[in-house]
Parts: C-alpha cells; structure tokens; sequence
C-alpha cells in the first residue's frame, strides 16, 4: 500500500499563499550602504502590486538601539536569521546595488539553494555571471 506524499513546509506555504490570493512577495537584498536604493525598490515593487521585505536596520547607521557593540553583534545574528525567514517567505529576491559583499553573497546563495528567483538592479555583480565567466 503506497501513501501519499506529505508536503514540505515550502510546499505549504506555497499552497497557502495561493489559496489566499497573496501578492508576489519579494525580499529585497543587499548592502545596508544601499539602504536609500532599497526604498526606492521597495516603492517600486509595491506600485507593481507586490508585497515587500527587506532589512529594517542598518546598523552601520547610528542609532542607541545598537549603540553597545557586544548587543549590537547579538543583534546582528539574529537580524541576518531574520532576513533569511524573510528570503524563505519571499517568491524572489530583488538584489540592490552594485556591490556584493559577503553577507549579501550568502543570502544570494541561500535563495537560489530554495529554488528562488533573483533579480538584480546591477546584472554585472551576480556572483553566477562572475562563476560562468571563470569557467
């Protein structure tokens, strides 16, 4: 007797989004230096009728909720495990700018690992470009 497949939890929360007639998500990315540009993708994306995502703290900027560099370090690590829920509730990622540092490197890679799509506002710095051009 075979039984049926049980859903993952993408497959899941694919369903569900679709039964309840959600928006394209998108998980914007990139360098916090970026932060102005993100904006302007947010307003951009949320025009077209998409629902958006993206860091909510530049902690390169000021500002006394991190001003204790040990608490700011804490705060980090749980702001990049909460972007990653962002990129796993997304449908594609929107990367901004044109710079790739290693943190957005890695959430690049962990998107296209969940089968997401990813855009770029700056096509050159696609760390697969870079990949296809060594090979």
């Amino acid at each position: 007797m075979s039984y049926p497949r049980l859903l993952t939890p993408e497959e899941r929360l694919a369903d569900a989004k679709k039964l309840l007639s959600l928006p394209r998500i998108v998980a914007i990315c990139g360098s916090t230096r970026f932060m102005a540009e993100m904006s302007e993708a947010d307003l951009r994306e949320t025009k077209a009728g998409g629902i958006v995502v993206k860091p909510g703290c530049d902690l390169k900027s000021p500002h006394e909720l991190w001003s204790d560099p040990v608490e700011a370090e804490e705060l980090k690590v749980r702001l990049d495990a909460l972007h990653r829920a962002k990129i796993r509730l997304a449908d594609e990622v929107l990367v901004v700018g044109d710079y790739i540092g290693d943190s957005t490197r890695a959430e690049i890679a962990y998107a296209r690992s969940l089968g997401k799509p990813v855009r770029f506002t700056h096509p050159e710095v696609d760390p697969e470009v870079d990949a296809d051009a060594d090979a």
